[in-house]
């Protein structure tokens, strides 16, 4: 019998898991899936694939985990596949989708700041990004590059009807799926640095209250957490 190992929430390296943490965001890791397939220990796997993505670096340790893995593995995408957890999915020896999946590919991101130098480094580095990841769709596909590319540019999703007539895919899991919920999307690069700017004040404070406590003018201060992602200030939070 196969051993199911399940890929499930964000794509993350493991310095910024306890930023998705602090959200109650769920992640997946390289070491979380190298530790499984050191578990299994040649046996045939089945990689469960709901993955709305994130880190580009991360998902490609992944894939090579799962290239490299002596026994087979067959990856199910049962709900989303996007972005870097595509690239998880494609290592997979057959690559397979619930009807009602979804697989996502587009040109990476990243948040950038600096002088004009420090930009452009930036944008070189998208580009050959963008261009190692049409190779890995082209691989699978046989698709051409520049129709690769213009569906990346496009930020692409593809059920799993077209997925496998596209050979995105190999197969569909079944004629019938059973409901799929959402999963979250990750947070960008710029939430994370902020967010650990954020956790490192609150960790120097001793006695932190839990909840929200009234100020000196009678008002409510806003839940740290809140304050961040309205980008309020937040007196009680400083």
């Amino acid at each position: 019998m196969a051993v199911t190992v399940p890929i499930k929430g964000a794509i993350s390296s493991e310095d910024d898991v306890d930023v998705y943490q602090f959200f109650g965001y769920q992640t997946v890791t390289p070491t979380d899936l190298s530790d499984a397939l050191s578990k299994a220990n040649g046996q045939d796997v089945v990689l469960e694939i709901n993955s709305s993505g994130g880190d580009v670096f991360a998902g490609s340790e992944m894939a090579t985990a799962i290239k490299n893995y002596s026994g087979s593995i067959v990856t199910n995408i049962v709900g989303l596949a996007a972005s870097a957890a595509s690239v998880v999915a494609l290592a997979g020896d057959k690559v397979e989708m619930a009807p009602t999946a979804q697989l996502m590919i587009h040109r990476a991101s990243v948040s950038a700041n600096g002088n004009v130098d420090a930009l452009n480094s930036a944008s070189q580095s998208l580009d050959s990004i963008d261009q190692s990841l049409v190779d890995v769709y082209v691989a699978k596909t046989g698709m051409s590059p520049s129709d690769v590319y213009n569906m990346m540019v496009n930020e692409t999703f593809i059920n799993a009807k077209e997925a496998v007539e596209k050979g995105f895919a190999d197969d569909t899991m079944f004629d019938t799926a059973p409901a799929v919920t959402n999963s979250v999307l990750p947070l960008t690069t710029d939430m994370i640095h902020r967010v650990k700017t954020l956790m490192i004040k609150a960790n120097s404070q001793q006695n932190k209250p839990t909840e929200s406590q009234p100020t000196d003018d009678g008002k409510k201060a806003i839940d740290p957490k809140l304050a961040l992602l309205l980008g309020i200030k937040n007196k009680e939070a400083k």
